[in-house]
């Protein structure tokens, strides 16, 4: 099959590789429809993950047609159209019984090595570095699912792909930010970064009571869409300090609830911007945190901070004495997919929402690796991008 594979810093190629195979009673084979290319695919595109391997298969976001089940699995038959979520969760452990499946302690092969860099191992992930399991990922023309009793959603109405892809990542994770922030009616709330990921988080800010929602970013075009599509109030960081724009729309007290939707590869403006580059650069941080750190100077007293925004390693000059000193509250995490994608479908299915209103680019699997450049370089308008392998 056809498969998009990682062969280093800025470089991915669309290779010829074997098949999947069922290798589990618990596993299915998945035709892929449709898959996106998601933000954080970016930094395993310019180089921020650590543990990944020329030849890896990319992409976390996909969905299709069943094709082959294991003898364990008896929620899925041939024919069947699912969405598969990014997080692989057994559903059976401590964490999962919780429902907090991105932290299943059975799903990921390599644990070890997520212990020692991180204390405990995550879940494992669909595409997204031997770290977090090596599992391939599903810019591809066939994914074998693990756990596929527990995994995929079943699409059983005509909705199309589009509609209901998002249902695998961007959407659920937008939505457990907002919910990560503790929204009271009428809060206002800012997010950092008006990418897919923030535009979901805006939308859902409103489905907890917003009072008001305030985009940051410095992209014309996703700048519009938060606005456009989110009823956003919008504070490009490069005309304006955000800081003080911020507490003028406040009134001096800050936003309520803060989003970091950007993640380790922040970029802001100034001497912070070009310190951070530079230690990036040069492996003294890992991560950026240009957005994290002015969410936290930025919120109100006694205010809280979701993070969503995906980091890969370790950081400084994170302001830690103003998050304790001013009594913020953070809470993170990758999404606990299966707790969220069957109440998001009931949404969309409600037409409370349409998810599709995030894509910009409709690329074939081919095209895949000029897509990445598009998308890294915020070039033509891009915003979202699905592959149609």
């Amino acid at each position: 099959m056809k498969a998009l594979c990682w062969h280093g810093k800025s470089d991915v190629r669309v290779d010829s590789v074997p098949d999947p195979k069922i290798e589990n009673s618990r596993d299915a084979i998945v035709k892929i429809t449709s898959s996106g290319i998601f933000g954080s695919d970016l930094h395993l595109f310019n180089g921020f993950m650590p543990t990944m391997e020329s030849g890896d298969i990319l992409g976390h976001e996909p969905m299709g047609e069943v094709v082959e089940v294991g003898s364990a699995v008896k929620n899925l038959r041939r024919g069947d159209r699912v969405v598969v979520p990014f997080t692989i969760a057994c559903g059976e452990c401590y964490f999962c019984k919780k429902t907090l499946y991105s932290c299943c302690d059975t799903s990921n092969p390599n644990a070890e090595m997520a212990r020692k860099a991180m204390g405990h191992s995550p879940s494992g992930l669909f595409g997204f570095s031997h770290m977090l399991g090596g599992f391939p990922g599903g810019q591809a023309e066939y994914l074998r699912v693990p756990f596929a009793d527990v995994g995929p959603l079943k699409i059983e109405s005509d909705l199309p792909d589009e509609q209901v892809l998002f249902l695998s990542d961007i959407f659920p994770t937008g939505y457990m930010a907002a919910e990560n922030c503790d929204i009271k009616k009428g809060d206002t709330v800012a997010v950092w970064g008006c990418g897919p990921v923030a535009q979901f988080a805006i939308q859902s800010a409103w489905m907890f009571g917003a009072g008001r929602v305030i985009a940051i970013d410095s992209v014309p075009e996703r700048l519009e869409m938060a606005a456009k599509h989110g009823k956003a109030e919008t504070v490009n960081f490069e005309k304006h300090d955000v800081y003080e724009q911020l507490q003028e729309m406040t009134k001096g007290r800050g936003p309520d609830r803060c989003i970091d939707a950007v993640g380790c590869e922040a970029h802001g403006v100034g001497t912070v911007e070009v310190v951070d580059k530079v230690k990036s650069a040069v492996r003294l941080n890992n991560d950026r945190t240009y957005s994290i750190s002015q969410a936290i100077m930025c919120c109100r007293k006694g205010g809280s901070i979701s993070v969503p925004g995906a980091y890969a390693g370790s950081a400084d000059a994170i302001p830690l004495g103003a998050f304790m000193n001013k009594g913020l509250t953070m809470k993170s995490g990758q999404t606990h997919m299966q707790r969220y994608m069957e109440p998001l479908l009931a949404k969309i299915e409600a037409r409370e929402i349409d998810p599709s209103f995030v894509i910009t680019h409709r690329v074939k699997l081919d095209d895949a690796p000029k897509a990445y450049e598009k998308f890294r370089d915020k070039e033509d308008g891009c915003v979202k991008v699905v592959l149609k392998p």
